[in-house]
């Protein structure tokens, strides 16, 4: 089995990234569906389609509470199990859905499902490496999720060609079954009986104080929600902004992947650079760098009535989508470094909290579509503004923190 120079097996890296990115997949490969799954399922209100994307979102907000606990009690493999089995079901019920209604019920199943391997991932991820290794690691595992949104639009377009929209999602369930496979022959348990700990009440409960008791990692949460919300905005806007207020027809998946390299690159950057500069200083000056970029684009936008030339709006999405990039794995790293034995219902409860603000900013951010790039930009500002705000605040502390230690060592 080949390894990276930290000694990181590049199978574990890559199965890691299958499993985290049964969410992205199921996500970008509708992408371009949308309109003729929206025609066939007979959607009235035009951003109601978007509800689609938004809906597997709050599935997995739900599902990565009950994976987390799983995993701490019965071990990480068991509940990868259950999640897949889960996403298996969901992607038939909306395989078969002949109604919006019915085709959320399915994706929010999918999100339920899919929770499980994006959840337990970061603890198997927790349960050999911390600190600023740790970010490395998630980095180069983010790197490889990443390119799914290269390849799943272009993937869903072209199944879109030859076939139809429903047959995308035997595409993901084909997925999935190569996932689990992968997963039970080549991946052993990480979690030793010894380390697991008995679900109860006063368990969970503790749990639950330890987590809230580091404020620190609270605000990594809260950051990471804002900067993730803004993401959820992008994805639920982009496809009416380029199909609809652009025009880019056919050329939608091809644009949404030149985008996409941009975060790719981003968290490869940042598993070389985290080692040398740390993960709280690049995730501030990533926020930073977004809030800022919006400023003049919001202005620049405004000025050309909401539309702005297409090479101006995708080279502002380059950017930013950069500096997204370069906050993900930073942001889940720091949030996750307080906690190790827990390192399950950790990794929950930071998905937990962080997705539902993300999917409540998200959707907002898409129902404001109004046939400009405003909602969008403006979106990027403000949750960028509330990214760079708690990141000051939980690295504030965190050098208070080591400063007493240091004065106590006298």
């Amino acid at each position: 089995m080949k390894a990276l120079k930290q000694g990181v097996s590049v199978e574990f890296i890559g199965l890691m990234a299958l499993l985290m990115c049964m969410v992205a997949l199921s996500i970008d490969a509708v992408l371009p569906a949308l309109d003729p799954m929206a025609a066939d399922l007979d959607v009235g209100e035009s951003n109601n389609i978007q509800l689609v994307v938004s809906t597997i979102f709050a599935g997995m907000a739900v599902g990565q509470l009950i994976y987390g606990f799983l995993a701490d009690a019965k071990g990480r493999k068991t509940s990868i199990y259950l999640g897949l089995g889960i996403f298996l079901c969901g992607t038939l019920v909306a395989l078969w859905a002949d109604s919006l209604e019915m085709m959320l019920v399915g994706r929010f199943l999918q999100g339920l499902g899919a929770a499980g391997p994006r959840t337990i991932t970061l603890a198997i991820i927790r349960d050999q490496y911390k600190g600023d290794e740790m970010a490395h690691v998630l980095s180069l595992v983010m790197t490889v999720f990443i390119l799914s949104p290269v390849v799943a639009p272009l993937i869903g377009q072209g199944v879109l060609w030859l076939f139809g929209w429903r047959e995308i999602f035997i595409f993901l369930l084909a997925l999935a079954v190569i996932a689990g496979l992968w997963f039970w022959l080549r991946q052993p348990e990480t979690l030793a009986e010894h380390d697991r700990v008995p679900f109860s009440i006063s368990e969970t409960v503790k749990s639950f104080k330890s987590i809230l008791q580091a404020r620190a990692a609270v605000y990594y949460v809260l950051a990471l929600g804002f900067i993730f919300g803004a993401f959820i905005g992008f994805i639920n806007s982009v496809q009416p902004v380029m199909q609809g207020v652009y025009q880019m027809g056919d050329m939608f998946p091809a644009l949404f992947a030149t985008l996409t390299v941009s975060f790719a690159g981003a968290s490869y950057l940042n598993s070389r650079l985290v080692m040398r500069w740390g993960a709280p200083r690049l995730a501030l000056t990533a926020a930073l760098s977004v809030a800022g970029l919006s400023c003049i684009m919001l202005l620049l936008s405004w000025r050309l009535q909401g539309v702005p030339p297409l090479w101006l709006l995708m080279t502002y999405l380059w950017s930013i989508l950069f500096f997204v990039g370069l906050q993900f794995g930073n942001l889940n790293a720091m949030a996750m470094e307080p906690f190790g034995r827990i390192a399950g219902v950790a990794s929950a409860v930071i998905g937990n909290l962080s997705t539902l603000l993300a999917v409540v900013f998200g959707t907002i951010v898409g129902q404001l579509f109004n046939d400009t790039v405003l909602p969008l930009v403006s979106g990027f500002l403000l949750l960028g503004c509330g990214a760079a705000f708690f990141i000051h605040k939980a690295n504030s502390m965190q050098l208070a923190s080591a400063s007493h230690c240091s004065q106590s060592s006298f």
